[in-house]
């Protein structure tokens, strides 16, 4: 739930924690993929479909949708409820980001999924 910290003086979250929050959530189907450690190497694409305001329950959701050798890229879609009298929910952000696998050295690594050998 979006909190008045979050949020401008005219009441619209931060672009900037809807943006960390969709990194977050991309990266968790990215991890589990690559069974490590991975970072974010590129936001593909972001785009801001409608404001997101204090009060409203915002919900994320990710799909890996590519592999590469050390590549996983994820698209993220972000809905808010909102009117809690009426209650409404508005697809309000997706992006495409992309993740690499790294080892615990930090260098890249092959991304090896779930039933292929390492």
């Amino acid at each position: 739930m979006t909190m008045p910290a979050d949020a401008n003086p005219a009441g619209d979250v931060f672009g900037g924690w809807i943006m960390a929050q969709v990194d977050i959530a991309g990266s968790i189907p990215a991890h589990r993929l690559a069974r490590g450690r991975v970072v974010t190497v590129a936001v593909n694409a972001f785009t801001f479909r409608e404001p997101v305001s204090i009060g409203d329950l915002v919900s994320f959701y990710a799909e890996v949708v590519r592999v590469g050798h050390s590549s996983i890229t994820v698209d993220v879609e972000v809905f808010a409820e909102r009117d809690p009298s009426a209650p409404k929910v508005v697809k309000v952000t997706e992006a495409t980001l992309t993740y690499v696998a790294l080892d615990e050295e930090g260098n890249k690594r092959a991304v090896h999924p779930p039933g292929e050998p390492r």
